[in-house]
């Protein structure tokens, strides 16, 4: 392919930040945004036009899909990236998929399916894994500088309280009111996979009671530790969700047989990173940078850089170049999801051990290709769980109802 990859975004809000990267890369071309939100469509319209770029604006997705495009980005609903990727790629797009891959194992299998028929790019863009510390630690890891992989911890911890009227509107059915705590999980969890390339084989999850989230209308535990047993007998560690804390958490850690290296803690310095050679006697302490920069990678700043890497490597996976090896594929960003699907399994049935499986084994998939498990109002039924282990949550519609009122006086304030 020698012309510019034509590129649609769905998804105006997070969308944002890929459509002010699309629209400047040299080997892309933003046609198409789409959004059932226009004032957030227009946003991007004037982000779009900024840089040069011409974009016609959807808010039906169906007509957006019939636009003369080569790939969609996909920044919609955490829940419902699976059934849109589906039909990005059954109509001949490629496709990358903001996080997460999927909310169910049945959608898991239809997925990778989909993936595998079409024969189209499919990317995850867990931008977590382009940190400028966590390339690193996979750069360190796979030249065997730390040894052989035994454990590893990740953390991605985000009080959120503070704007979720801005991130829920106060709809009562908004999926981060009613997400259970272990789902968000490839944050946490997915730079370790993709620092040591290992599978995830067995998850044990456990959930927190629900002890203030629920002022403001989240039906789920506080947060979630999921404990993970991958391939080669090594363990993890992951922490997530919506702890008290004065800045958010973002921290990975990695134990080999000949080292060990993590990123800062505390102050948002998730890109300086603390490494120990045994064999070499030798500590160190510094901020990594890239092996490749470029001026447009140096002025993404969205999540310390790393949102530039994720529509790279999608863009070098389409044009079948240098870098596509630094892509994350379909049955990774798998991998990474069903820690926090299968987690959720765990914690709700008495926090027993649940296997994980291999959806690059055809053999694997028949078991789950009916299997909706989860706690979205549209599969509500018998059998389907509550979103918080220690069971249901009632929230009154007056909670909602102040939380869509604060929502609506800032947002006309700022219109005003």
């Amino acid at each position: 392919m020698s012309k510019k990859v034509k590129i649609g975004v769905f998804g105006a809000g997070r969308g944002s930040t890929m459509v002010g990267v699309m629209s400047q890369h040299p080997d892309a071309e933003l046609v198409a945004i789409c959004d059932k939100f226009r004032p957030a469509l227009e946003s991007c319209r004037q982000l779009a036009e900024k840089h040069g770029e011409k974009v016609t604006l959807y808010e039906d997705f169906d007509k957006f899909l019939e636009h003369d495009m080569d790939a969609v980005v996909l920044a919609n609903y955490a829940t419902e990236h699976a059934p849109y990727a589906v039909k990005c790629l059954r109509s001949g797009r490629h496709v990358t998929s903001e996080v997460l891959a999927c909310e169910t194992m049945a959608e898991a299998v239809e997925l990778v399916e989909a993936v595998e028929e079409s024969g189209k790019v499919y990317t995850y863009s867990e931008n977590y894994c382009y940190f400028r510390s966590t390339a690193e630690m996979k750069k360190i890891y796979r030249r065997g500088d730390i040894g052989e992989f035994q454990h590893g911890e990740g953390e991605y911890v985000h009080d959120g309280e503070s704007i979720r009227h801005l991130i829920t509107y106060g709809q009562r059915d908004h999926w981060r009111n009613w997400i259970p705590a272990t789902f968000y999980c490839t944050h946490a969890a997915g730079p370790i996979i993709t620092i040591t390339g290992l599978r995830p084989v067995k998850v044990v999850a456990f959930d927190t009671p629900n002890k203030f989230a629920r002022y403001t209308g989240k039906r789920a535990g506080e947060g979630a530790m999921l404990c993970v047993q991958f391939e080669n007998g090594g363990t993890g560690k992951f922490l997530q969700g919506g702890y008290r804390r004065s800045t958010e958490s973002i921290w990975y850690c990695v134990y080999g047989t000949n080292g060990q290296m993590e990123s800062d803690r505390f102050g948002a310095r998730e890109n300086m990173l603390h490494t120990w050679i045994q064999s070499e006697g030798k500590a160190d302490y510094y901020e990594p940078r890239p092996d490749k920069e470029n001026e447009l990678s140096k002025a993404t700043e969205g999540h310390g850089g790393s949102d530039f890497w994720t529509m790279q490597h999608f863009l070098d996976s389409i044009l079948d170049r240098e870098g596509k090896e630094e892509a994350i594929d379909v049955y990774t960003g798998l991998d990474m999801t069903m820690i926090g699907t299968l987690g959720y399994r765990s914690a709700w049935e008495g926090n027993r051990p649940v296997e994980i499986p291999d959806l690059r084994d055809r053999s694997q998939r028949d078991k789950y290709r009916n299997d909706h498990f989860c706690c979205d109002p549209k599969y509500a039924g018998p059998g389907q769980p509550e979103s918080c282990s220690f069971g249901r949550i009632e929230i009154p519609e007056v909670v909602y109802d102040m939380v869509r009122l604060k929502y609506e006086t800032e947002t006309k304030n700022k219109r005003d």
